[in-house]
Formats: structure tokens, C-alpha cells, sequence
């Protein structure tokens, strides 16, 4: 096992601070030149923000990594605590919070942060986790990554441990296939003529994979029912933009403006979260929905994390939208 502690984000590596004199930063492409051709770990990927928090952004860098594990974590550390040169970007370990050390057993790494962790919001917090880990996640016999807070297990947003976390544990379009569409068919929910009440309806349309499939559900549930089937009702006010949303061990975080708080028709806010709700856990990936409001726990909601609810789920006796 090796163990290595660190000081406000600081990262002490000889191995790291003589490579870094020979690597140039481009700054228009955010990539790394300088190392030879031909070197273990060329075209290593380092995972960063983009500046509104609402996605990662993926960028190649010529470095060297396959020498000794301790040597590629040091080096991929320090690289996701220094921003890259473009406003556009923001690096993981940039943010206000302290990496305090890490420890290399077997097939995973265990890093532990100060309690300031705690400090960050819900969808920033669960952006900076996935890039960490896909970044380390490159380094030879690295299978698993965990995080603890002040030596005690990360909990999440609702309590839960959030355990190890694998190259499966975040659902990520790195970009890629910007022009790539797929066709998919996805379950929605919209409001009886009541508004007390949801309906469910299919909507068949392709979408771009470079969007995750909740943000498309998200928003093709605030676009509304097409009008191809009489009674059925927007949930949302159509006004709504989307903040971000990200899906983590089985819970989606879904952050909209302040339009979510405005009702639309006779429609309470609590059937409207239920549309987004119940449209979500639709999808396999989904277990929880947690419902942000520019970042907080909107006042008109006990609390923000959602289980289904197919009580409130009537029939209209029609399958199509």
C-alpha cells in the first residue's frame, strides 16, 4: 500500500516537476506537446469542466504515464488541479476544496478531501467526482476509485455511501459523435385535464448522443405533449431552462432555473416534479430523481429527492403521442 499526503492542493512529484519543463501548453487546443513520440501513455485524457458546470470536457495530453503507479497518479493529479489556460474550463481539483491524500491498494485508490468537500453543490460536486475518476481511471491496474471526507466514506446528497466508483458508475458522451443521432423511444408523463393527475404517453424521435439521454428526457418533458393526442396537459412552464443534469449511482440531479417554480395552468409543482420524476426512473439508469432549483432545495418541497409515484398516474386509453 502507498499512502501520500498532500497540502492544499499542492502535489510534490520530482518525476513530475522535470517533465513539466518540457511540456508546452497550446492554448486555442488545451493540449500538451513536448515528450517524444512513442512514449508509454501519449494522448492521455484529462477530464475537466466546462465553465457553466453543466458538463466535463474531454482533453488529450502528450504526457507520459505507464511508468510506477505512485508516478501517473502524482502526474494526473496535478494535472486536474491546475485550470488549463481558457476560461471555458475549469480543472477538478481547482475548486475550493483540499486533497488531503490518496493510498494505492491492490486494484483501487482511495483519496480523502478536508470537509469543505461537503461545501460544494449537488451537480458540481458529482461533475468533479466523474472527472477525477475518469481520469485516474487510465492509470495501469487502477479498476476502482473511492473518496473519503475526512477519513470517513463520501455519503451523498441523500445519505447514501457512494462506494466504488468504476469506468461504469457515470453515464458520459465525451463528444466524439457530435453528429451522430439515434432513434430512441422514451416513456413521458404530462397532466390530465385536472392537472392532479399524470398521463403517460411514447414519444418516438431521434436525439443527438452527445446528449445524455435524462437531459433529453428533461427536456422533451418541458417542450410539452405535441398536441397529437387530445387531454394531455403541460407539466412545466416551457420557460424552464436546464442547469445541468448528471446521473450518479442510481440518482439523477436535475437543476432548472427559477421558471420550474412558476406554475403552468392549473398544474401544482408537485405533479410537475412527478413528470420529470416518473419520466426519469423510466430509464434503467435511474432510480431517484433530486430536483434543484438554481442550485437549492426550492421552499415549496420538503425535500428534493424523489422516489416514482405511480399512484398519481391515470389513463387516457390511448398509447401514442
Amino acid at each position: 500500500m502507498i499512502t501520500r499526503v498532500f497540502k492544499k492542493n499542492k502535489f510534490i512529484c520530482k518525476s513530475f516537476t522535470a517533465l513539466l519543463g518540457s511540456v508546452l501548453l497550446c492554448a486555442n487546443s488545451l493540449v500538451f506537446t513536448g515528450c517524444a513520440a512513442g512514449e508509454p501513455g501519449i494522448g492521455t485524457t484529462v477530464y475537466y469542466l466546462n465553465n457553466e458546470e453543466t458538463k466535463l470536457e474531454t482533453h488529450k495530453v502528450d504526457i507520459s504515464i505507464g511508468n510506477s503507479r505512485e508516478e501517473d497518479v502524482e502526474i494526473l493529479l496535478e494535472m486536474l488541479a491546475d485550470n488549463p489556460n481558457s476560461l471555458q474550463y475549469k480543472a477538478p481539483l481547482g475548486y475550493p476544496i483540499e486533497l488531503t491524500g490518496y493510498k494505492l491498494e491492490d486494484k483501487k485508490i482511495t483519496l480523502d478531501f478536508a470537509g469543505s468537500y461537503y461545501n460544494l453543490p449537488t451537480s458540481t460536486e458529482v461533475l468533479i467526482r466523474a472527472a477525477i475518476v475518469q481520469t485516474l481511471l487510465q492509470v495501469e491496474n487502477i479498476r476502482y476509485v473511492f473518496f473519503t471526507v475526512d477519513g470517513n466514506p463520501l455519503v451523498d446528497a441523500v445519505g447514501k455511501g457512494v462506494g466504488r466508483m468504476s469506468s461504469k458508475t457515470f453515464i458520459y458522451n465525451d463528444g466524439n459523435q457530435i453528429n451522430t443521432y439515434d432513434e430512441v423511444v422514451v416513456k413521458l408523463y404530462f397532466a390530465n385535464s385536472d392537472g392532479n393527475g399524470l398521463i403517460s404517453a411514447y414519444r418516438d424521435k431521434f436525439y443527438s448522443t452527445n446528449v445524455p439521454l435524462e437531459l433529453f428526457v428533461v427536456e422533451e418533458t418541458i417542450a410539452g405533449p405535441s398536441g397529437q393526442i387530445e387531454g394531455l396537459y403541460p407539466t412545466i412552464n416551457p420557460e424552464t431552462n436546464v442547469i445541468s443534469v448528471s446521473t450518479s449511482d442510481g440518482i439523477c440531479y436535475v437543476n432548472l432555473d427559477s421558471g420550474f417554480t412558476t406554475t403552468v395552468g392549473n398544474v401544482p409543482t408537485e405533479v410537475a416534479a412527478y413528470s420529470l420524476v416518473n419520466a426519469l426512473t423510466e430509464l434503467p439508469s435511474v432510480d431517484k430523481v433530486q430536483i434543484l432549483v438554481n442550485g437549492s432545495v426550492p421552499s415549496i418541497f420538503s425535500s428534493s429527492t424523489f422516489e416514482r409515484n405511480d399512484d398519481i398516474i391515470t389513463t387516457l386509453n390511448k398509447t401514442e403521442e
